[in-house]
């Protein structure tokens, strides 16, 4: 299957009423869950990586090239729609490099910077991505991170929303709007009156970051007002990483070490965590509203 557009997964969702997850991977091991739990529920995907998490030198040195054409073959390969997003990249350099190596979707992490210094990058990006017919999302307004001592965010102004898409042609936008990035407990408390009032002015689908802590009940209510696309990352380390230290404790002493690292099968402790992602991403598949739409 050739690899989809992300415009295409967000415009069918956005049709809908229903959201694709984007659950952001970093290995070989979580691309190929997110992909397994894809095909498994017969849902669309979006295969990717990202920047913000990742060390910055490794990415630079061999890491995006590594990670893009992973993810690329393995959308190739997909029995289901697929598209290969760089989430979150810390440089238009990054951007420009992900492209080259199979991103058919980009993102820059601009939502930091005062609104003409975002909107000026943001369109440097867009004719970048449009000469390899790739799409592009964009954040305007900024996430609190949980990590942080004191977390603070901003949420997305509608009018600055509208006037941003106009001005710029993206594809898709990322908004603050309640969510919080890396929250690993509790739940977010997702302003729906905001997202409406964004979805009034702004005709492209629109994206919620920080999916770990979006709680289920506001899903629907969501997708319902524009969200087309959830980012979920955080608690899927968490999976992998339950599932490969209950593995790990479980080897016997003695035991043959290529059966437990590299083997592939049940035994192989990344294995074991790799399957843990699989069962989540497969359930969030489903609360989304995406499995079965393909």
């Amino acid at each position: 299957m050739s690899v989809a557009r992300l415009r295409d997964l967000l415009g069918d969702a956005l049709a809908g009423g229903w959201c694709v997850g984007y659950f952001e991977a970093w290995d070989q091991y979580s691309l190929e869950a997110c992909l397994e739990a894809a095909e498994q529920v017969r849902s669309p995907a979006i295969l990717g990586f990202g920047a913000a998490v990742t060390d910055q030198g490794w990415l630079d040195r061999w890491g995006i090239e590594e990670l893009a054409g992973l993810a690329r073959r393995l959308a190739e390969a997909a029995a289901v729609p697929a598209a290969v997003l760089f989430n979150e990249a810390r440089t238009v350099a990054q951007i420009e490099r992900g492209l080259a190596a199979g991103c058919n979707a980009v993102m820059l992490d601009s939502s930091h910077l005062p609104f003409a210094d975002n909107l000026a990058a943001t369109r440097q990006v867009v004719a970048l991505a449009r000469r390899h017919a790739a799409d592009v999302e964009v954040e305007l307004g900024h996430l609190p991170d949980a990590r942080a001592a004191e977390p603070a965010g901003a949420k997305t102004d509608p009018e600055e929303a509208r006037r941003f898409v106009e001005a710029t042609g993206v594809d898709a936008l990322a908004v603050s709007a309640g969510s919080v990035h890396s929250m690993a407990g509790g739940a977010a408390t997702i302003d729906l009156d905001r997202l409406a009032a964004i979805r009034a002015v702004v005709r492209v689908p629109l994206v919620l970051h920080g999916g770990s802590g979006i709680p289920a009940d506001a899903i629907r209510p969501a997708a319902a007002r524009g969200v087309a696309k959830i980012n979920y990352g955080l608690r899927m380390k968490q999976a992998f990483l339950d599932g490969l230290t209950a593995a790990a404790g479980a080897v016997p002493a003695g035991a043959d070490i290529h059966e437990y690292i590299g083997a592939k099968t049940r035994r192989d402790v990344m294995v074991r965590g790799q399957e843990r992602v699989r069962e989540l991403v497969a359930g969030l598949m489903q609360l989304y509203g995406s499995a079965g739409k393909v």
